[in-house]
């Protein structure tokens, strides 16, 4: 039940930087839908897996793409899972963004580089880019 409401909390914007995320089930084709939230860095917008490797990033991977609601609008963006170098400080500003989910990281908000470098195996990092195909 507590996933329906945060659900609809989220698709109706209410939540500050969280969407609802859809892929498509990489064995079923069914959609799937995640509250997920997404972090702005360096002028980019990128998607964390904060629970690690979960349906939804094997999902995310098999297909390329992903569609992000909020307040009833829906975006599609194609996705490229980013190696560690340039995961981490991706990974610190979500950590310092996404407060309730602090606990399933090991590096701190204030941690070194090379913490968060350590973190991109366990917490997959995706930068999305606006899928031109999908007249978004």
């Amino acid at each position: 039940m507590e996933n329906v409401v945060m659900s609809a909390l989220v698709r109706a914007g209410i939540v500050p930087h969280s969407y609802l995320l859809t892929t498509r089930g990489r064995r079923t084709g069914r959609t799937r839908a995640n509250p997920v939230t997404v972090v702005e860095h360096a002028g980019r917008r990128w998607l964390v897996a904060p629970y690690g490797v979960v349906p939804w990033v094997l999902n995310a991977r098999a297909a390329g793409r992903v569609g992000l609601t909020r307040r009833f609008r829906t975006r599609h963006y194609t996705v490229r899972e980013v190696p560690a170098h340039e995961a981490a400080p991706v990974l610190r500003k979500y950590v310092g963004v996404a407060s309730a989910t602090r606990d399933y990281f090991r590096a701190g908000k204030d941690a070194s580089t090379e913490e968060f470098e350590a973190e991109a195996d366990r917490h997959p990092v995706f930068e999305l880019t606006p899928d031109r195909t999908t007249g978004n």
